[in-house]
């Protein structure tokens, strides 16, 4: 269910963005040919209306900054033009973040999505995070998107008082709400919506998108719909439309793909779950994960094999 109470200031940060995944060849290059196919099979899937790339799902953070720039530019030729790109920047320093951003604007990003340096995890001051993001903003002009880390991921999970705070500065037109915790969604949404309402509020929580939709979003940006594009869309267009009834039935085909992916351990698999996925429906020829990430061993196929099928069979209903 999408909020109207307010125009947003960047309309293309609503609906449902995919957050692809990148294909590498056997020897961890990106397959680039395998890339272009995969975003632009996915941007044009009915229902999309963005893409995420080089997020945790494409594996941004495991990549070198000319490997990043490559991504870029090969998603943004291969998807239509209407399609709205939305970039990840992972870089520890503000320098790299702001030459990685700037690339991502000379790439054809229409906006980044910055994610928190890896080395907060120890602590930051909420002043060194504001500054870190102003001077990303000033650097590549575009829309900066928030992202709300999991709660369990400690100080590099915002606080609600941080991101508001971050919302004052005038380019950020959008957060993705990862806390994966509907009770924590809804109050940074309820905040955000009062205080900078123009801002885009998505639900990025693959495991509960149903109950974030219910409670009311502006759309998400989420993996599954990178492998399972038309219950994704198809569970927020039910919502929009308030047919709830359809809406569960959707959920219901999604929770155990989502539980399998997200929720068994180790956790720090499921981006080789996802691409694995993309494997098993026939779209890459290799599951290589960037190292030291490694790829599913057989049993652990054999699982996902059995959930994606029962989740692809509802997807065709």
């Amino acid at each position: 269910m999408t909020d109207t109470a307010a125009p947003l200031d960047v309309p293309g940060l609503t609906g449902i963005h995919a957050a692809t995944l990148c294909p590498l060849t056997r020897d961890g290059a990106v397959s680039e040919a395998e890339l272009a196919a995969h975003a632009g099979r996915i941007a044009r899937a009915e229902g999309i209306g963005g893409l995420l790339i080089n997020g945790h799902a494409g594996e941004g953070g495991l990549m070198s900054p000319d490997e990043r720039r490559r991504v870029t530019e090969v998603v943004r030729a291969a998807v239509p033009a209407e399609s709205f790109l939305t970039v990840g920047v992972t870089s520890e320093s503000t320098a790299a973040a702001t030459q990685e951003a700037e690339d991502a604007a000379r790439a054809g990003a229409d906006a980044v999505l910055l994610f928190p340096p890896n080395h907060w995890a120890m602590g930051v001051d909420p002043g060194i995070v504001v500054e870190h993001h102003r001077a990303v903003a000033q650097a590549c002009g575009l829309p900066i998107v928030l992202y709300k880390a999991p709660l369990g991921w400690g100080h590099l999970s915002y606080d609600v008082d941080l991101l508001a705070r971050l919302c004052q500065i005038e380019a950020v037109a959008g957060i993705k709400e990862g806390a994966w915790d509907v009770a924590a969604y809804e109050e940074l949404r309820r905040r955000i919506k009062a205080e900078r309402p123009g801002v885009s509020v998505m639900a990025s929580g693959d495991e509960h998108l149903f109950a974030c939709y219910q409670i009311g979003t502006d759309g998400s940006q989420v993996s599954l719909a990178a492998i399972v594009p038309e219950l994704v869309t198809g569970l927020f267009a039910a919502c929009t439309a308030g047919d709830w009834g359809r809406a569960r039935d959707l959920h219901d085909a999604i929770y155990p793909l989502s539980r399998e992916i997200y929720r068994r351990a180790p956790a720090y698999l499921a981006n080789a779950r996802l691409k694995a996925g993309l494997h098993l429906q026939g779209h890459i020829a290799s599951d290589r994960m960037k190292r030291p990430m490694r790829e599913l061993a057989p049993e652990e196929i054999d699982r996902l094999r059995a959930v994606l099928a029962l989740a692809c069979e509802r997807a065709q209903a």
